[in-house]
């Protein structure tokens, strides 16, 4: 295929899958070699940029996109598609079919894949790119969260790239040679350094009842083996009906009673049938394997009273559905994000870092040079070597009515 024979079409494709550069002429170049050099399965089929999601390069893709998306809703979009919730490699028949024509669409199948009614290597790759670009697990399997994804309507991803691209315009100045992006409705948090991305984490975020804020500020210190004081909040949503139901709670768990006098007392010396526990103090000891906030809490002062930290409840990180906490985030692969948090601090390289999680002992460690953060709300949003990204609208902050994805998830148990 010469470089010269790609259609306007293709060049969409290219676009929408992010096959292509922001560049049009360097888009003809790898378009072409991309889908000459395609090599199917799931290592090709999940596109990683490193490019920042609050940068100018991300901007401009976006508005790239919307003209993208534009031009493919002019051509008749895509259409519904009526699949099993369950189907994957091997599978044959007409669904197969109609699902390898609804990824075409959207350039998540390549060209060189053919016409067929068989669920191949190509389809498999097509199916993690395209879960992969709307934050679901990319297994490559059909489900349920996929199928609602796909049918999402052409109309509305429109909708969604032109109100989020109003939003990247308000973060696409100067936002700091090292800084750190939460992106709520995506559960992602990514360090940035001198224009990349240099580590990306899952999150989990608040629930939607107890949603996390959109904030602005920057982190000064790390608090290793911290121990935990439990929010009023939590202590009067949570921690009472949970003790009606499990007296020896607090005791399992190591959560300590402190009266208002400063001393400790027992579980069973007050009454929970009462608001009485709200008078009370509540502290859990320092424990990764316990401790809500697992080895590692990162202070982010704010108004609204909420931080990063570690959790013992890693599993949730690969969960499709993170909106799991009451406003605080909690950060996967902690240990990389702090060493990156501190690689500018004396005296705090990994092994220093290890050697005091190891330790179980209380230690802050202040940051040399306070790196900003920001909390934001994205839905959706492209970049240059990353495809075009979608969220569900987790908070309806959209306006666009309920997220369809996230209304088959129930809500997670803290």
């Amino acid at each position: 295929m010469s470089q010269l024979s790609l259609t306007r079409r293709e060049t969409v494709l290219a676009l929408l899958s992010g096959a292509a550069s922001a560049a049009a002429a360097p888009a003809f170049a790898q378009q072409a070699e991309w889908l000459q050099n395609y090599d199917a399965g799931p290592r090709n089929a999940v596109l990683r940029s490193s490019t920042p999601m609050l940068s100018p390069e991300t901007l401009q893709a976006t508005e790239q996109a919307i003209a993208a998306y534009r031009d493919l809703a002019a051509r008749g979009g895509w259409q519904p598609v009526q699949l099993p919730e369950r189907m994957g490699l091997g599978a044959r028949g007409a669904a197969v079919a109609a699902l390898r024509q609804r990824l075409a669409v959207t350039g998540d199948l390549v060209q060189k894949a053919g016409e067929s009614n068989v669920y191949d290597s190509y389809v498999e790759a097509a199916v993690r790119q395209f879960q992969a670009r709307v934050g679901l697990s990319t297994t490559g399997s059909i489900n349920r969260a996929t199928i609602v994804a796909l049918n999402v309507p052409i109309e509305r991803r429109i909708r969604q790239l032109e109100t989020n691209v109003v939003r990247l315009r308000t973060w696409s100045g100067n936002l700091g040679s090292r800084y750190v992006v939460a992106n709520i409705p995506a559960a992602t948090v990514e360090t940035v350094e001198n224009g990349r991305v240099a580590t990306r984490h899952a999150a989990g975020v608040g629930k939607i009842d107890r949603q996390s804020p959109l904030l602005q500020t920057k982190i000064p210190e790390v608090n290793f083996n911290p121990t935990w004081t439990v929010p009023a909040s939590i202590i009067r949503k949570d921690l009472i009906p949970k003790m009606r139901k499990e007296p020896n709670y607090l005791t399992e768990n190591k959560i300590r009673i402190i009266s208002p006098s400063g001393g400790e007392i027992a579980p069973s010396q007050v009454n929970w049938n009462s608001d009485e526990a709200t008078r009370y103090t509540f502290r859990q000891d320092p424990g990764g394997d316990f401790n809500s906030l697992g080895f590692v809490r990162i202070n982010i002062p704010s108004p609204y009273g909420v931080y990063m930290h570690d959790t013992p409840a890693k599993g949730i990180f690969g969960d499709d559905y993170r909106f799991v906490s009451s406003g605080c985030m909690r950060v996967q692969n902690v240990r990389d994000y702090v060493a990156w948090l501190l690689k500018n601090t004396p005296g705090w390289d990994r092994a220093k870092i290890d050697e005091v999680i190891a330790s179980g002992q209380r230690v802050n460690a202040r940051i040399a040079d306070p790196v900003p953060c920001y909390w934001v709300y994205v839905t959706a949003w492209a970049t240059p070597d990353g495809g075009v990204q979608f969220r569900d609208d987790i908070y309806n902050k959209d306006g666009l009515g309920p997220a369809p994805v996230a209304a088959l998830q129930g809500e997670n148990d803290i």
